[in-house]
């Protein structure tokens, strides 16, 4: 059995005197989107920020490219190929989009500094939008730009695996739309994803798997395409309250799926 690239085992976490996560466990294959869900105060984003080392762990492990990264530091996960794209997005609202991109690749630029011209370069062929505007103010920009920007900034070291945490946030349904296609494209060059989403629907037709959380513990996981409505409604217990379009992205992940190793197929296809 091939070893995950992120595994988290019987994590906990919390902010003082109050504990959020309660033994969080699941893996993350290479090359996979995991998604991670539940309802509002469930531990998404805590697990996502344990695991970027924004939040210390109190117990439990995770491990990164078969090393244990539980008490590295975030400069660290992020030399070691960890990325991460924050809830609310998080941009330099006074800096422009180079100098986002410039602070974004900080611990890369330190390793190797002739290198981060041609890694700009890459960047920029993937997102046009942010090549024309690179002199101009994030803060100024239009919330899928400053998305794609997010995105961006945590793709400029080259990661293997970026954390995604609520990117449709606050997005018009035609910003998510692009955002959606922004992340597939993503996926497609093999990188590996572990995206948190309130929206349940948008999130189930790009990931593979799904880790759904209560409470602070995960109580399902499995294969997205082995999941139905019903089920994941029990598990969340929000009942009729998922809607059609949760359904209709349940039966669309019900046809031939986008596999890890698809992904990487793909991606040896495009280089």
């Amino acid at each position: 059995m091939t070893t995950p690239l992120l595994e988290v085992t019987d994590l906990t976490a919390g902010f003082g005197s109050s504990q959020v996560l309660h033994g969080v466990t699941f893996s993350v294959a290479e090359g996979e989107i995991a998604g991670v869900f539940g309802l509002n105060g469930a531990g998404k984003s805590v697990t996502m920020k344990t695991i970027a080392g924004l939040v210390p762990a109190w117990s439990g492990r995770i491990t990164f490219a078969g090393q244990d990264i539980t008490g590295r530091s975030v400069e660290e996960r992020v030399a070691l190929g960890m990325g991460h794209v924050p809830q609310g997005r998080q941009v330099f609202p006074a800096l422009t989009v180079d100098e986002n991109l410039r602070l974004g690749a900080y611990t890369s630029r330190r390793r190797d500094r002739s290198g981060y011209a041609a890694r700009l370069d890459e960047v920029f062929a993937r997102f046009p939008i942010l090549a024309e505007r690179r002199s101009q103010a994030a803060g100024t920009m239009s919330g899928g730009q400053q998305a794609s920007l997010a995105v961006a900034r945590a793709l400029i070291n080259g990661p293997r695996l970026i954390l995604v945490d609520e990117p449709s946030a606050g997005l018009s349904p035609s910003v998510v739309g692009e955002l959606f296609a922004i992340l597939e494209q993503v996926a497609a060059t093999g990188v590996t994803m572990v995206l948190v989403e309130q929206n349940i629907s948008f999130g189930l037709r790009l990931a593979h798997r799904a880790h759904l959380l209560q409470s602070g513990t995960v109580v399902h996981s499995g294969p997205v395409a082995d999941l139905d409505q019903q089920r994941l409604a029990e598990h969340l217990g929000v009942g009729r309250m998922l809607g059609a379009s949760t359904g209709t992205a349940l039966a669309a992940r019900r046809g031939p799926s986008r596999s890890p190793a698809r992904s990487q197929a793909t991606a040896k296809e495009r280089s």
